[in-house]
């Protein structure tokens, strides 16, 4: 199979990134996963992972990753309302392509995936 694209994950829990990494690498994409503290630079990604476990001061964070890697962020939380316009809002205010809440499943993980690398 050849792969679609690059995808960096930031993710601290061990389940959720094998899964992600799992269904990412099964859908055709390359993924390689990081820390904040010492991201993965072996190439330029087409998009970045981050799980966003405390909403209230995320900014930091999110703007250290686009600097690290110039390339759009999926932001993925179970701190975010279900729904699609408090996503939406939650994903202006942060700065990030799209926002996902967990939990989700591997076709909403997909979706945003494609919608995140391609664009609204």
């Amino acid at each position: 199979m050849q792969q679609k694209d690059y995808i960096v994950i930031v993710e601290t829990d061990d389940l959720i990134r094998e899964l992600l990494e799992r269904w990412l690498g099964e859908a055709g994409y390359a993924v390689l996963t990081a820390t904040p503290d010492a991201p993965a630079l072996e190439q330029p990604p087409r998009l970045v992972i981050v799980n966003v476990s405390k909403p209230r001061h995320p900014g930091a964070l999110i703007r250290s990753l686009q600097a690290t890697y110039a390339a759009p962020i999926l932001v993925v939380s179970a701190r975010f309302r279900r729904g699609l316009e408090g996503s939406a809002n939650a994903a202006r205010q942060l700065g990030a392509r799209k926002v996902l809440p967990k939990p989700f499943t591997r076709a909403e993980l997909l979706a945003a995936v494609r919608e995140s690398i391609e664009g609204p």
